[in-house]
């Protein structure tokens, strides 16, 4: 991508309407854009960083059978109240069609992803089964004050799974914990991610949370060091201990939740009448587990916990482009090294812009934060080659242009 093209610019004014750093910082650098208050449209840049985080979360849901779909976005009053949540889910955005019929928004598919599976899922030898999407959510928040970790309309990845027995649910729920841990690792959160114990609300005594350590967090958790495990403040009062190990000296820190999972056991299958055969014909209700995530809200937290004064440090596992090459007054030479990049399929950022000075490009290649700076001058051309910088380090070195591709293409 070649940055003269690029529909956006960045800009060095910070919005006056935003109180949280990553929506300031994304804003700035051209990564989303404010429309109202919790709503933002996702710019080049972004839809970049969004779909490598999609990406990434749906390689691990299908290294545990999970099979992706598309739900509907507009729900049916029926269903909602079939589970007694019309009345009772204080966030769902609720509207009247021409038919003069009542919808929600969808704010969670429970209430679509159990008819839906009942139609399919009729016996024991067709289970266990996941299914999964990644969709736009819709919740009536009193206060998106957050930029993307709290917003009216979000991303968000949520698998749903079907169970014959409680042993075969307990089983897949830690399978599914593993490869939540995977997904973060990959993008660079495992190190500040801890499985969070919390209240399990109607479905059960406890569900789990995955809270990423930042003081730009809304929440509070209470880390045992032993277990590498937390509990999340609402419950901290009942159970001042550590769940795993008993420690009561449990160490308090802000974070973000990242993603959670819960064991639903019967609630919704009994609701929708989900039943199946067993082995004897006798027909049992089907036993549920539900696995959320939300990739924006993720990026909204890689943005607030992976940055310095200059602006943003992506993951190279997501950032928008693995290199930004800067030419300062090269465009000819650097313009070849450009397509060599793009002929070896590394991503690439060409800032070819020939009314900017080299002070804002660099500006622009440390607020964008790609992992790595290449630039092309008449001093680097001197001396052989092309100069690079990781965006995490401040030491430079000279590259020889033939060696270019062979840094990068690994």
């Amino acid at each position: 991508m070649k940055q003269s093209q690029l529909f956006t610019k960045t800009t060095k004014e910070t919005p006056k309407d935003e109180t949280s750093f990553n929506a300031q910082i994304l804003i700035r650098a051209g990564f989303i854009d404010k429309v109202g208050a919790g709503m933002y449209n996702f710019l080049p840049l972004g839809l970049r960083v969004l779909n490598k985080i999609n990406n990434i979360v749906r390689e691990e849901m299908a290294t545990v059978s999970g099979q992706e779909v598309l739900m509907t976005a507009l729900t049916p009053k029926e269903v909602w109240q079939a589970t007694d949540r019309w009345d009772n889910f204080d966030v769902l955005f609720k509207l009247t069609g021409n038919d003069d019929k009542e919808y929600a928004l969808g704010a969670t598919h429970e209430e679509i992803v159990t008819p839906l599976a009942k139609k399919f899922l009729c016996s024991y030898k067709e289970m266990p089964k996941s299914i999964f999407q990644i969709q736009v959510k819709f919740r009536n928040e009193k206060r998106a004050k957050a930029g993307l970790l709290r917003g009216r309309e979000f991303i968000m990845k949520d698998m749903y799974s079907f169970h014959t027995d409680q042993a075969d649910l307990d089983e897949y729920y830690e399978t599914v914990k593993a490869a939540y841990f995977r997904i973060y690792e990959r993008l660079g959160l495992k190190d500040l991610t801890y499985l969070t114990y919390s209240s399990g609300g109607a479905f059960s005594k406890f569900s789990h949370e995955f809270q990423t350590l930042t003081e730009a967090g809304e929440d509070h958790v209470y880390i045992c060091p032993d277990c590498q495990v937390a509990v999340n403040r609402e419950i901290i009062a009942e159970h001042n201990f550590c769940p795993v190990c008993k420690r009561a000296d449990l160490t308090e820190a802000k974070a973000i939740e990242v993603g959670n999972i819960f064991k639903l056991g019967t609630k919704f299958s009994s609701a929708f009448d989900m039943k199946y055969m067993d082995q004897n014909g006798d027909s049992q209700e089907v036993i549920m587990g539900c696995y959320g995530m939300g990739p924006s809200r993720i990026m909204g937290t890689i943005v607030e916990v992976f940055n310095d004064e200059r602006g943003i440090i992506w993951p190279e596992s997501i950032a928008p482009f693995k290199i930004h090459l800067l030419s300062l007054k090269e465009n000819k030479a650097a313009t070849a090294i450009y397509q060599e990049l793009i002929n070896n399929n590394i991503e690439v950022l060409f800032d070819d812009r020939e009314d900017v000075g080299a002070g804002a490009k660099f500006a622009d290649a440390d607020l964008i934060g790609c992992p790595y700076r290449l630039v092309v001058s008449s001093k680097t051309l001197e001396r052989g080659g092309v100069e690079l910088k990781a965006r995490t380090s401040d030491q430079m070195e000279i590259i020889p242009l033939d060696q270019i591709i062979n840094q990068f293409k690994r």
